[in-house]
């Protein structure tokens, strides 16, 4: 909500007033490998975020301009979960997204349903052993059902909505036998090299 925002964070906003401008903001700022969960405000003023607070800044933006703060869960095997804001434009779900690697961010708005919009992710979704790991999605949250705690603006740390994700239920996207059949990429693969790309190594996950 506006009248949460202080007039340093109103400016911010207005320069950030479109989902490839709020991408834009997220790829500038420091890749966040730390553990903890910051509200968007934290993040405006450190410049950093992790993909949790990646996502929940950028639905705070597009709530600024008449959006629902959406997010999805993506749920990973040996491997990080990662969180997306999502919004629908003419009908079709587009994403935004903080990631420390090069392919699991912005999704233009061109899917008819968040699977088709996650399954977007899933070739690109790797470990570093170079397995594919995505395997389950939630339901979109609207964000405003944590207004009483303050997510937009709190100090404190938004574990609450992380601990509500976790108990929400989330779909299947494969059967084990299609797991079994995954293709795995080598280490001389050009494709998780590219995924990895610029990526901050002690923020990647330590794979089994």
């Amino acid at each position: 909500m506006a009248n949460e925002w202080d007039n340093h964070e109103k400016i911010f906003f207005r320069k950030i007033n479109t989902p490839d401008k709020i991408q834009n903001f997220l790829d500038t700022i420091e890749y966040d490998e730390n553990a903890g969960t910051v509200s968007p405000r934290y993040v405006i003023k450190e410049r950093k975020a992790n993909c949790f607070e990646g996502a929940i800044l950028a639905a705070a933006a597009l709530e600024y301009y008449g959006h629902r703060p959406l997010i999805v869960d993506m749920i990973a095997e040996n491997d990080d979960d990662h969180v997306i804001a999502v919004y629908k434009l003419y009908k079709h779900w587009g994403a935004i997204a903080k990631s420390n690697t090069t392919v699991l961010k912005y999704r233009e708005p061109v899917y008819l349903s968040i699977r088709e919009l996650v399954m977007s992710y899933f070739d690109f979704y790797m470990n570093t052993n170079g397995e594919k790991t995505l395997r389950q999605y939630s339901r979109p949250v609207d964000l405003i059902i944590f207004n009483k705690k303050q997510w937009r603006t709190t100090s404190e740390d938004l574990e609450f909505i992380s601990d509500y994700l976790y108990s929400i239920k989330h779909h299947n996207i494969l059967k084990n036998s299609m797991i079994k059949n995954l293709k795995k990429e080598n280490q001389d693969s050009l494709l998780l090299k590219a995924t990895l790309l610029g990526a901050k190594e002690n923020g990647l996950y330590k794979p089994k």
